[in-house]
């Protein structure tokens, strides 16, 4: 009988729970970080961690090691320090969101109420000639933007999004952020594109609504205020424009996968013609 390699031999109960435990950790500590800028730092910091002390010790380059094992403990306690607001904020939403890691999907009925109401409400924006800017948050998390607005954390209802972006009112200039089928805040701040060829042409409103998918998954619904033009923008910065209220419906639906949700859950409802990939259906992508 061949023998087992040397790591299988020295695994026993302990060492399997030590392994879990720690992945289990590094994974809570992704999950926390998710959705916000601390990713990516996390990421660089041990990208290059693992390739200065890969170098160190390969080169062994004395100096080099000894700055890194008087610097390690001290990077340790300064990673919290630096972190404190995500960490919160993780620990936070850990708290509330527990059902969520381990429960099943976003309840459809919900979802589709909250897409009936969006899209009723920008139909409505759209007629009166009032701005719009509404960002329906996906698997990046927007909890940073939604700390600097004013929280709502209320049921997503056309009434309430046209009070919202009624002019002159104190929460008309800036976005609302919705998720699953809440408004969580109104008056956000929202990162501006840099895209040159987007920006001659777009107003502030449109730069934002691209600024944001260009950071996240996010699918952002904008009112013209001069033309009353319903647009869509979505995965990194395409651009569905000139769209009805029948059409954003079918845009909305076919971005957050409803339909296909639906036919997971009932597998014996058969789909309506025309709902395929909202880019292959409507002109005007950017």
């Amino acid at each position: 009988m061949p023998e087992l390699p040397w790591i299988f031999t020295r695994l026993d109960i302990r060492a399997i729970v030590d392994i879990a435990a720690v992945a289990l950790i590094i994974f809570a500590v992704l999950w926390i970080a998710r959705g916000n800028r601390a990713t990516q730092l996390i990421r660089g910091l041990a990208i290059l961690l693992v390739a200065v002390i890969g170098l160190a010790n390969i080169l062994n380059l004395s100096a080099l090691n000894w700055i890194l094992g008087h610097a390690l403990p001290a990077l340790i306690i300064a990673v919290p320090i630096v972190f404190q607001p995500e960490l919160r904020r993780g620990l936070e939403q850990l708290g509330r969101s527990i059902p969520d890691m381990f429960g099943g999907p976003r309840s459809i009925p919900r979802l589709e109420r909250a897409v009936e109401e969006i899209t009723r409400a920008s139909a409505q924006l759209s007629r009166l000639r009032f701005g719009g800017l509404m960002v329906i948050e996906r698997d990046t998390g927007l909890q940073d933007y939604v700390d600097r607005g004013v929280q709502l954390n209320a049921d997503v209802t056309r009434q309430l999004l046209i009070s919202i972006f009624y002019p002159n009112t104190p929460l008309h200039d800036g976005a609302a952020i919705i998720r699953n089928d809440k408004v969580l805040a109104a008056s956000c701040v929202l990162p501006l594109s840099d895209n040159v060829a987007t920006g001659g042409q777009l107003g502030t409103r449109h730069r934002a609504a691209i600024g944001i998918t260009e950071e996240s998954d996010a699918i952002v619904i904008i009112v013209s205020e001069e033309t009353g033009q319903i647009s869509v923008a979505h995965s990194a910065g395409r651009l569905v424009r000139n769209l009805d209220q029948e059409r954003l419906r079918r845009v909305l639906r076919a971005l957050l996968k409803i339909d296909q949700r639906d036919r997971t859950e009932r597998p014996g409802r058969r789909r309506s013609s025309g709902q395929d990939s909202p880019d292959a259906q409507y002109e005007g992508t950017v």
